[in-house]
């Protein structure tokens, strides 16, 4: 009879390198300690690699770089994937994405629908806030991002360079989910931004 251990290990070799896998994902294969103690002695073995409490990965192997694992916001979407839950992200991950920052931000705040909950990768942390259906409604990729990112810092804040970007950016939003979007921000923000993509240059 196969063991705990031996069926995790072969399931593992038919996934692909760079996939995300969970505990939960090997129920039915053993009772939950037999699957943490197998996923534990893979890790040691390097079949798997341990991101993080409850978090591993397949690594996948360069020839240049060696070793490469997924990504934190990788990791941020394969949880969400795994729980349903919707998420965005807000704050300083939000002005990363925008390239409004240069600085990758230590922790990767997302607003969701789901519990709130802090998972720890390395140095980096992934932070999952919950936040009202209306946060979570808006529409655009880029139009919800700037709303996020502006409730971090402050439209009052920005200098002209950040200014210039962001106008830049409002004209590469599909023009019906900006307007969508616009709707859902605060009245501050909802006309700065309304004025900003209005005015000619």
């Amino acid at each position: 009879m196969a063991t705990t251990h031996s069926n995790i290990e072969s399931r593992i070799k038919s996934y692909k390198p760079g996939e995300i896998l969970f505990p939960t994902d090997f129920r039915g294969d053993g009772s939950e300690a037999a699957i943490k103690m197998a996923l534990s002695r893979l890790n040691k073995e390097g079949l798997i690699k341990r991101l993080g409490y409850g978090v591993y990965a397949i690594p996948k192997k360069d020839a240049l770089f060696g070793e490469i694992l997924p990504s934190a916001e990788e990791v941020a979407k394969a949880i969400a994937k795994k729980e349903h839950l919707k998420i965005k992200p807000a704050g300083a991950n939000a002005l990363n994405r925008l390239g409004l920052s240069t600085q990758v931000p230590m922790n990767l705040v997302y607003l969701t629908d789901g519990t709130g909950r802090e998972i720890k990768l390395g140095k980096t942390k992934i932070k999952f806030k919950p936040t009202t259906p209306k946060k979570l409604s808006l529409k655009g990729k880029i139009s919800s991002l700037i709303i996020q990112a502006l409730e971090e810092i402050g439209h009052e804040n920005l200098d002209d360079s950040m200014k210039a970007k962001i106008k830049q950016l409002l004209t590469k939003e599909n023009r019906d989910d900006l307007m969508h979007d616009l709707k859902l921000a605060t009245a501050p923000i909802h006309d700065y931004l309304l004025k900003l993509y209005q005015t000619n240059d």
